[in-house]
């Protein structure tokens, strides 16, 4: 039986709690958000721009059917590694989902690193023009030809807050701020000056963040070693076998899998497939912490404390219990 309950609370849908379990990678998400979800009767909606595609299970580090077991999960394997998912569609996706989880009585608890979309989740979005695929084409034609860090210096020219804080090799950012720019003829960091859209429900963030950096490294590694000794090699080179990928698309510019496209290429051989997937690893989780550090109201909690799933539900807890008497 769950030790807590809110199904008894007599709440509207609009008013009901969620709570999210942020971080970056390897600190342990899935683990917390599963935990919580068998103790406090919940169901996970995941935020992972990896996990969406149907296939790509090793190197996502997908949940597996023991960590699924009893626990209904959303947002998992909804489409095939050709389509794209965007931050739009996660922020309409998660809001229905929300609603028809607590309409069955049960806690929503959001859970993932793709921190762009807890950020549209949180603020609302922009008002930004869609994605033009022949401006886009042209764009990535001309980084083929002049590399994205020139793409980023003709980015800093005109966009020069939105140049700062992307990597010179961010290559879907720099491609998207620059698509905005051509289509509109203005800053996407202008563009962004939006008063945010309150969320219409009380939202308990607990992000994990590591208290070693270090700690956080190792963690990457081995579980890096994991999905290649799991076969994501074969794992990328069936999807290339039943789908028309090519190596431009969103879901093979995921970590790991961008990787494996250039071994099997022949652009890697095995030892810099490691190194290179570990790096980028190590890239991606500096990354959410540069997000999380930025973002207000925020539970922290370090991911590498023995107690993580004990601290976590006592929050939890404390969060629910002053809206049970409402």
């Amino acid at each position: 039986m769950n030790e807590f309950s809110i199904d008894e609370r007599p709440m509207s849908n609009a008013g009901a709690p969620v709570v999210a379990v942020v971080g970056p990678t390897a600190s342990g998400k899935t683990g917390l958000g599963v935990a919580l979800a068998r103790q406090f009767d919940g169901e996970i909606i995941s935020m992972d721009s990896a996990l969406v595609y149907r296939g790509m299970d090793i190197g996502s580090a997908k949940p597996d059917m023991a960590e699924r077991a009893g626990i209904a999960h959303h947002l998992i394997d909804i489409i095939d590694p050709t389509e794209s998912y965007s931050a739009a569609r996660f922020r309409a996706d998660a809001l229905a989902l929300i609603e028809q989880i607590r309409a069955r009585g049960h806690l929503p608890i959001i859970v993932g690193g793709t921190m762009l979309y807890f950020k549209a989740l949180r603020e609302g979005l922009d008002d930004l023009p869609q994605a033009d695929p022949a401006l886009r084409a042209r764009i990535e034609a001309d980084a083929a030809a002049r590399g994205w860090p020139a793409l980023h210096a003709d980015l800093a020219r005109f966009d020069a807050v939105t140049a700062a804080r992307l990597p010179p090799g961010d290559s879907q950012r720099i491609g998207r701020a620059l698509e905005i720019i051509r289509l509109t003829g203005r800053p996407m960091s202008e563009a962004l000056r939006k008063v945010a859209t309150p969320l219409p429900f009380p939202l308990l963030a607990l992000s994990l963040e590591p208290a070693d950096r270090a700690v956080l490294h190792a963690r990457i590694a081995a579980r890096f070693d994991a999905m290649l000794a799991a076969g994501l090699i074969t794992e990328v080179a069936g999807l290339r076998q039943r789908h028309a990928l090519h190596p431009g698309l969103p879901s093979m510019r995921c970590v790991g899998y961008r990787q494996a496209w250039d071994f099997l290429d022949g652009r890697l051989d095995h030892a810099q497939l490691r190194e290179h997937g570990i790096i980028a690893t190590r890239q991606l989780a500096k990354r959410q912490l540069t997000w999380l550090r930025g973002m207000p109201d925020l539970t922290r909690l370090d991911c590498l404390r023995p107690d993580l799933h004990a601290a976590a539900a006592a929050h939890l807890k404390a969060f629910l219990l002053p809206m049970e008497s409402t």
